[in-house]
Order: structure tokens, then sequence, then C-alpha cells
């Protein structure tokens, strides 16, 4: 059984959603990704990466672009 999990390390979350260590802290910093201590480690909730992931801009064209 392979079970996701509820919290990733800075790590593991930069290998799961495809960004940069340097994103991440960028993303922290900013408030855009919140994120957990527990002691000196760093961890950002599933569904907090979740939220982050929803909140950026959709690609592909609208109305707007390429006018």
């Amino acid at each position: 059984m392979n079970s996701s999990p509820n919290a990733f390390t800075v790590a593991d979350f930069c290998d799961a959603y495809g960004i940069r260590r340097n994103s991440a802290y960028l993303e922290m910093k900013a408030g855009r990704l919140e994120y957990r201590k527990a002691g000196r480690k760093t961890l950002i909730r599933k569904v907090d990466a979740d939220a982050w992931l929803d909140s950026l801009p959709k690609g592909g064209l609208d109305s707007n672009e390429g006018k």
C-alpha cells in the first residue's frame, strides 16, 4: 500500500511539486506557502502545499493575453 504523507520536509516538497529550494523558501517568506516548525525541522502540510499550488495563476491564453 502506498500512502501519501500528511506533511513534507522542504526537500520532499520541492521534489513532489517540482520547484527549487530557494523558490520554496521565498514562497514561505512571502507568506504564500504556510509551514510549521518542529524544532529545527521545517514541515509543509500536504493541505498547505495543495493550497499553494491551487493559488498559482493558471496558464493558457485568456481574453486579454496576447493582444
